[in-house]
């Protein structure tokens, strides 16, 4: 049985420097996401600044949405994660300035891990790439000191 480690995160977002979503990194994603019952969903659009071949974006920025995505899903369940374990599949490649819609659900909740799914699409639907992942649950600080303060009184 794997030993899962316990992780402490600082889960303080405000300060919007997470590359997918944060709306202050000068050279983030920016991504806003939006609930649709058991799905998220957001869009992207790609510049030669995200290429890796000639005119194709870069498989590691389609990576990135897909985590964002599911990372994010896991999030809307109250639980702050970490991606453990991801695997992606893609179907082609996709030419920059395309506008993408990035789609995450979950497939399961366990106690200590979330897993998740997700798809990278042209806006006609036509996929471009597929992905799972296994999120691990995290504890964050404040409910660190929450926990830590209980203990004392």
């Amino acid at each position: 049985m794997a030993v899962i480690p316990k992780i402490v995160l600082n889960t303080d977002l405000n300060e919007g420097f997470c590359f997918g979503c944060g709306k202050n990194n000068p050279i983030g994603m920016k991504l806003k996401f939006i609930k649709d019952g058991e799905v998220i969903r957001a869009e992207f659009t790609p510049d030669k600044m995200h290429q890796g071949w000639p005119g194709l974006l870069h498989g590691g920025i389609v990576m990135t949405l897909l985590d964002e995505a599911m990372s994010n899903i896991a999030y809307t369940t109250g639980n702050t994660t970490l991606t453990a374990r991801m695997e992606v599949f893609w179907r082609q490649p996709v030419k920059v300035a395309e506008t993408l819609v990035v789609t995450a659900w979950i497939t399961r909740h366990r106690k200590k891990i979330i897993e998740t799914a997700g798809k990278v699409t042209l806006k006609d639907g036509t996929v471009i790439a597929e992905s799972t992942a296994k999120q691990f649950i995290a504890e964050n600080a404040a409910e660190d000191k929450v926990k830590e303060t209980r203990r004392h009184v």
